[in-house]
């Protein structure tokens, strides 16, 4: 059930993003329910793999560098889901900084 909605969350987040940053379009709750969900998997799947092979620039970077794999995947996640659309990388690290301070702040309650 915590899965469930901290997932719909995520997606409420998404839907929040074009009024926030701009460059980021979303055309519904569906696209952003499925961006969420891939997102997820992805965070869950790929992005263990990827912060052990940039593991000497995320310690040069004092971390800082897991934001910028955040964004690269969020704009991954742009790439597949029809309706959702992000216009540059910079957008796409805005946005996965904001998703990723609410996963956080969700993650403590």
């Amino acid at each position: 059930m915590k899965i469930i909605l901290r997932i719909i969350i995520i997606a409420l987040v998404i839907m929040a993003l074009p009024y926030i940053v701009s460059g980021v379009s979303v055309s519904g709750f569906y696209p952003a329910l499925i961006a969420a969900l891939i997102l997820g998997v992805l965070n869950l799947v790929v992005r263990p793999i990827i912060s052990l092979l940039t593991l000497p620039v995320n310690m040069l970077t004092l971390g800082l560098f897991g934001l910028v794999i955040n964004g690269a995947l969020l704009w991954f996640v742009a790439s597949f889901v029809q309706g959702f659309a992000i216009a540059s990388f910079w957008s796409a690290f805005l946005g996965a900084l904001l998703v990723s301070l609410v996963n956080w702040l969700v993650s403590k309650f």
